[in-house]
Parts: structure tokens; C-alpha cells; sequence
């Protein structure tokens, strides 16, 4: 299959990507509802996905994503690869997440991957990277206890914000206090092993959610 070509970089705050969207029927979607749930934040072309759901089938993948191209296209190869455990949806997670999340049953999320999401350099463009506090507000409430959040930038500033943000809230906490030297999950993206290739750094951080909050 052919790559499509998409703007690179795609603004959240316009309005056309303020209105949350639907909820599937998941029992539609997924064969069983009931395993565990990893939410991908920022998926891009879905290859991590892909290969997470090929390995993992005793686990249900969704993956968010703001480049509508990208997500047909993932979609199509989710269809080719017969998978009954992934899907992949077009919105902005910021303001979708809550009402995509609200229509699981309790403690169905128990993974988030956020992974060199854009970086949005300039100073006036920083309200638009995906890691807002309201965004991790609402990962603390619907993650179940003990559950992780990986993060991962090549872009330090990036990186630390994302830190930052995680670092303050109340319902997350993480056991190392350097950057990881290595990934935890068993596939890294695309993004990852081109940088690693280069000789440039990963700054990789893993939270696990407080079961006291």
C-alpha cells in the first residue's frame, strides 16, 4: 500500500476539531470488550499499533489521531491483518478523550503510550501540544490502579514538559527519576529507532497510576 501524504503539522485549537466525537459501539469493534485497554495518544500511521496488537492479542488497542489520512489508511490495514483487537479513530484526543473513555467499562484502561507528539517549537504555539493538564486529568480518572503511562520525546523541552505535567498531578507517580535508558514495551515506533539510528537521544519516562487516589 501506498503512503499518503499529509500536512505534518495539523492545529488542534481550530475549530473544526473542538467537537468531541462519537463513541463506537466497542462490542462492535472489538471481540472481547473485556480485556484490558491500551490507548495510544497521537498514533500517527499506526505501525506501533499494528505491531503491539499483532504480538499482544490478549490485550484491545485504540489508537487517536488527528490526521484523518493516517487513520484510513491504518484502518485498512487493520481490516487486511483480520485483527479483531485494535481500532483506530480521527479526532483530537483533547477534546474526545473524555467521552471515548466514559463509554468503556471501569478499569478497562490500563495503558497509554504518548510518543513524540509535535513539539510545537515556537513559544505562542505551545498551548498546542497534546499533553495539557487537562488531558492528564482525565487519564488519572479513568485509569485503573497500577496502570502505566509511557511518554517519550526526542525534543528535551518537550520531554520535560510532559514530565512536568505528569509529575504534578496526585493520581500519578514514577520510580525512576532519570530518563529510561531503555524502552519497556516490546516495539518502538518508527520515530524511535530512525533517532536512536542518527546517535541522537530518547527522553523516555514511565508513570504508573496511584491506587490511593
Amino acid at each position: 500500500m501506498a503512503r499518503v501524504r499529509v500536512r505534518q503539522h495539523v492545529n488542534p485549537l481550530s475549530k473544526q476539531y473542538q467537537m468531541p466525537v462519537s463513541a463506537p459501539d466497542w462490542n462492535q469493534v472489538y471481540a472481547q470488550t473485556t480485556k484490558p485497554l491500551h490507548l495510544d495518544i497521537g498514533c500517527g500511521r499506526g505501525e506501533f499499533l499494528l505491531q503491539m496488537a499483532t504480538q499482544q492479542p490478549d490485550w484491545n488497542f485504540l489508537g487517536l489521531e488527528i490526521r484523518e489520512p493516517l487513520v484510513k489508511q491504518a484502518n485498512t490495514k487493520v481490516m487486511d491483518l483480520g485483527l479483531s483487537n485494535l481500532l483506530f479513530l480521527f479526532c483530537n484526543a483533547n477534546s474526545s478523550i473524555d467521552s471515548l473513555l466514559s463509554s468503556w467499562h471501569h478499569g478497562a484502561l490500563q495503558r497509554v503510550t504518548i510518543q513524540f507528539p509535535d513539539p510545537w517549537f515556537k513559544k505562542r504555539q505551545a498551548k498546542r501540544r497534546i499533553v495539557q493538564p487537562t488531558l492528564v486529568d482525565t487519564l488519572g480518572a479513568y485509569l485503573t490502579s497500577g496502570a502505566e503511562v509511557f511518554v517519550q520525546s526526542d525534543v528535551e523541552e518537550v520531554a520535560v514538559e510532559m514530565r512536568s505535567r505528569f509529575d504534578a498531578h496526585r493520581a500519578f507517580y514514577r520510580q525512576e527519576t532519570a530518563w529510561l535508558p531503555t524502552n519497556p514495551l516490546p516495539v518502538p515506533t518508527e520515530r524511535e529507532i530512525s533517532t536512536l539510528a542518527r546517535g541522537e537521544p530518547v527522553y523516555r519516562m514511565l508513570f504508573f497510576r496511584r491506587d490511593d487516589v
